[in-house]
């Protein structure tokens, strides 16, 4: 038999800048937001969705992507999905779903100038490297590919 999967990827821009936090034990936690839009035709009338996922990222690599990712970046995440609950003040159920980044990558905006050449935050402490300044050009913006020990391991996965 084959087993469960809770794997997501998604691409898009950063809605606000990243925000780091620690944890009682001294845990870095970063979290933002990513909006990721669809576009698609209904009868002769072109239409488009915009879906926001909020994104958590844990340890190291979160405080390399809180210095490196502003609004606006462009980013791809994989990871995987998880619902938490807590109360509320008034004493409600509140509960949020997000997904726990496993990598992320910043992808390239030379297109705007901004210079970021598709630094990655990966599932290692060796797998980032820092953004570019090269010059604007007109080329499309390509993804690095990752090399193979930035490529994540099945088995180093936690689900």
């Amino acid at each position: 038999m084959f087993g469960d999967i809770n794997k997501v990827e998604i691409m898009g821009n950063m809605t606000r800048d990243p925000e780091l936090r620690t944890t009682n034990s001294g845990t870095p936690v970063c979290s933002f937001s990513v909006a990721t839009n669809r576009r698609y035709q209904q009868n002769e009338e072109w239409k488009e969705e915009v879906e926001f996922h909020n994104v958590v990222l844990w340890g190291q690599r979160a405080e390399f992507f809180t210095q490196r990712a502003k609004k606006g970046t462009r980013v791809y995440v994989e990871g995987r999905l998880q619902t938490r609950s807590w109360e509320g003040e008034n004493g409600n159920k509140n509960y949020r779903t997000e997904i726990i980044a496993l990598r992320v990558l910043l992808i390239d905006r030379y297109e705007r100038g901004e210079g970021y050449e598709g630094s990655t935050v990966g599932n290692s402490e060796n797998s980032a490297s820092v953004p570019s300044s090269k010059p604007a050009d007109n080329r499309k913006p390509k993804a690095k590919q990752p090399s193979d020990d930035e490529k994540i391991d099945p088995d180093d996965l936690p689900f």
